[in-house]
Protein backbone atom coordinates (compact mmCIF):
# COMPACT_ATOMS: atom_id res chain seq x y z
CA UNK A 1 0.00 0.00 0.00
CA UNK A 2 1.44 3.61 -0.92
CA UNK A 3 0.15 6.25 0.75
CA UNK A 4 1.37 9.72 -0.45
CA UNK A 5 1.06 13.27 1.74
CA UNK A 6 0.64 16.53 -0.76
CA UNK A 7 0.60 19.79 0.42
CA UNK A 8 2.15 23.17 0.39
CA UNK A 9 5.26 23.62 2.40
CA UNK A 10 4.76 23.82 6.13
CA UNK A 11 1.44 21.69 6.31
CA UNK A 12 2.65 18.74 7.84
CA UNK A 13 3.40 16.42 5.21
CA UNK A 14 6.76 14.83 6.45
CA UNK A 15 5.55 15.50 10.53
CA UNK A 16 2.09 13.89 9.67
CA UNK A 17 3.85 11.61 7.51
CA UNK A 18 5.84 9.84 9.75
CA UNK A 19 3.59 9.46 12.52
CA UNK A 20 0.98 7.89 9.93
CA UNK A 21 3.93 5.72 8.70
CA UNK A 22 4.34 4.34 12.23
CA UNK A 23 0.53 4.16 13.11
CA UNK A 24 -0.10 1.88 9.81
CA UNK A 25 3.26 0.30 10.16
CA UNK A 26 4.70 1.12 6.92
CA UNK A 27 7.86 2.37 6.56
CA UNK A 28 8.24 6.49 6.10
CA UNK A 29 10.03 7.91 3.25
CA UNK A 30 10.42 11.54 2.61
CA UNK A 31 11.13 12.45 -0.83
CA UNK A 32 12.62 15.69 -0.31
CA UNK A 33 15.45 13.71 1.67
CA UNK A 34 15.91 11.06 -1.22
CA UNK A 35 16.52 14.00 -3.49
CA UNK A 36 18.83 15.62 -1.76
CA UNK A 37 20.92 12.06 -1.06
CA UNK A 38 20.27 11.93 -5.34
CA UNK A 39 22.16 15.50 -5.84
CA UNK A 40 24.84 14.88 -2.91
CA UNK A 41 23.74 18.85 -1.33
CA UNK A 42 20.78 20.82 -0.08
CA UNK A 43 18.09 21.23 -2.57
CA UNK A 44 18.05 24.78 -1.46
CA UNK A 45 21.68 25.50 -2.70
CA UNK A 46 20.75 23.32 -6.34
CA UNK A 47 17.77 25.61 -7.07
CA UNK A 48 19.70 28.25 -6.46
CA UNK A 49 22.99 26.96 -8.70
CA UNK A 50 20.63 24.92 -11.40
CA UNK A 51 17.32 26.29 -11.37
CA UNK A 52 13.66 25.43 -10.81
CA UNK A 53 13.29 23.41 -13.98
CA UNK A 54 16.66 21.29 -13.47
CA UNK A 55 15.18 20.33 -9.81
CA UNK A 56 11.95 19.77 -11.05
CA UNK A 57 13.46 17.27 -13.63
CA UNK A 58 14.96 14.87 -10.99
CA UNK A 59 12.19 15.53 -8.39
CA UNK A 60 10.22 13.96 -11.45
CA UNK A 61 12.44 10.95 -11.58
CA UNK A 62 12.28 10.11 -8.03
CA UNK A 63 8.61 10.70 -7.46
CA UNK A 64 8.08 8.36 -10.43
CA UNK A 65 10.66 5.94 -8.16
CA UNK A 66 8.76 6.29 -5.09
CA UNK A 67 5.24 6.17 -5.59
CA UNK A 68 6.31 2.80 -6.82
CA UNK A 69 7.27 1.48 -3.54
CA UNK A 70 4.95 0.79 -0.32
CA UNK A 71 4.46 2.96 2.60
CA UNK A 72 3.67 6.74 3.18
CA UNK A 73 5.71 9.26 1.33
CA UNK A 74 6.02 12.99 1.98
CA UNK A 75 6.32 14.92 -0.99
CA UNK A 76 7.93 18.75 -1.49
CA UNK A 77 4.94 21.08 -1.55
CA UNK A 78 5.77 21.35 -5.87
CA UNK A 79 5.87 17.82 -6.24
CA UNK A 80 1.78 18.78 -8.39
CA UNK A 81 2.94 21.40 -10.73
CA UNK A 82 4.35 18.66 -13.36
CA UNK A 83 1.60 16.57 -14.50
CA UNK A 84 3.46 13.38 -14.97
CA UNK A 85 4.03 13.50 -10.88
CA UNK A 86 0.18 14.16 -10.36
CA UNK A 87 -0.80 10.84 -12.42
CA UNK A 88 1.29 8.84 -10.32
CA UNK A 89 0.31 10.02 -7.11
CA UNK A 90 -3.43 9.71 -7.93
CA UNK A 91 -3.10 6.16 -9.72
CA UNK A 92 -0.27 4.49 -7.71
CA UNK A 93 -1.51 4.80 -4.47
CA UNK A 94 -3.67 7.34 -2.26
CA UNK A 95 -3.18 10.87 -2.25
CA UNK A 96 -4.02 12.93 1.02
CA UNK A 97 -4.28 16.63 0.83
CA UNK A 98 -3.10 18.13 3.99
CA UNK A 99 -4.94 21.61 3.18
CA UNK A 100 -4.17 24.76 5.09
CA UNK A 101 -4.27 28.24 4.47
CA UNK A 102 -2.01 30.76 3.63
CA UNK A 103 -2.75 32.22 7.17
CA UNK A 104 -2.07 29.45 8.72
CA UNK A 105 0.80 28.37 7.33
CA UNK A 106 2.39 31.80 7.99
CA UNK A 107 1.70 31.48 11.52
CA UNK A 108 4.01 28.10 11.62
CA UNK A 109 6.45 29.50 8.97
CA UNK A 110 7.24 32.98 9.63
CA UNK A 111 10.38 32.13 11.80
CA UNK A 112 11.62 29.15 9.13
CA UNK A 113 14.98 30.47 7.17
CA UNK A 114 14.98 26.99 5.55
CA UNK A 115 12.24 27.49 3.00
CA UNK A 116 13.74 29.08 0.02
CA UNK A 117 10.35 29.69 -1.93
CA UNK A 118 9.68 32.13 1.64
CA UNK A 119 12.76 34.02 1.60
CA UNK A 120 10.86 37.38 -0.36
CA UNK A 121 9.85 40.75 0.84
CA UNK A 122 6.30 39.37 1.68
CA UNK A 123 6.42 36.18 2.40
CA UNK A 124 2.50 36.12 3.44
CA UNK A 125 1.66 36.95 -0.34
CA UNK A 126 3.90 34.55 -1.28
CA UNK A 127 1.61 31.81 0.25
CA UNK A 128 -1.06 33.33 -1.16
CA UNK A 129 0.31 32.79 -4.78
CA UNK A 130 1.41 29.37 -4.16
CA UNK A 131 -2.18 28.47 -2.90
CA UNK A 132 -4.05 29.97 -5.73
CA UNK A 133 -1.66 28.00 -8.09
CA UNK A 134 -1.71 24.70 -6.40
CA UNK A 135 -4.95 24.35 -4.34
CA UNK A 136 -6.57 23.34 -7.66
CA UNK A 137 -3.77 20.82 -8.09
CA UNK A 138 -3.42 19.18 -5.02
CA UNK A 139 -7.62 18.71 -5.05
CA UNK A 140 -6.74 17.46 -8.72
CA UNK A 141 -4.76 14.87 -6.88
CA UNK A 142 -5.97 13.92 -3.68
CA UNK A 143 -8.31 11.05 -2.77
CA UNK A 144 -8.57 12.73 0.81
CA UNK A 145 -8.46 16.59 1.48
CA UNK A 146 -7.81 16.78 5.38
CA UNK A 147 -7.89 20.09 6.55
CA UNK A 148 -5.07 21.13 8.77
CA UNK A 149 -6.66 23.69 10.78
CA UNK A 150 -4.93 23.77 14.47
CA UNK A 151 -5.89 20.14 15.09
CA UNK A 152 -2.41 18.57 16.49
CA UNK A 153 -0.46 15.61 14.19
CA UNK A 154 -2.16 13.33 16.55
CA UNK A 155 -5.57 14.26 15.66
CA UNK A 156 -4.68 14.50 11.61
CA UNK A 157 -3.18 11.42 11.74
CA UNK A 158 -6.24 9.66 13.24
CA UNK A 159 -8.55 11.71 10.55
CA UNK A 160 -6.41 10.00 7.85
CA UNK A 161 -6.48 6.86 9.68
CA UNK A 162 -10.47 6.76 9.50
CA UNK A 163 -11.15 7.93 6.51
CA UNK A 164 -8.68 5.63 5.15
CA UNK A 165 -10.44 2.93 6.97
CA UNK A 166 -14.02 4.17 5.93
CA UNK A 167 -12.49 3.97 2.24
CA UNK A 168 -11.44 0.01 3.01
CA UNK A 169 -7.94 1.01 2.21
CA UNK A 170 -6.59 -0.26 6.19
CA UNK A 171 -8.84 -2.29 8.17
CA UNK A 172 -10.18 -1.01 10.78
CA UNK A 173 -8.38 -1.34 14.30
Amino acid sequence: MSISLIGLPGSGKSTVGRQLARRLQLPFTDADQVIEQRIGCPIREFFEREGEERFRDIEEQALSDLTLQPGVLSTGGGAVLRKSNREHLHARGKAVYLKSTPEELFRRLRYDTQRPLLQVSDPMQRLRDLYAVRDPLYRETAHFVIDTGRPSVAALVNMIVMQLELAGIVPHH
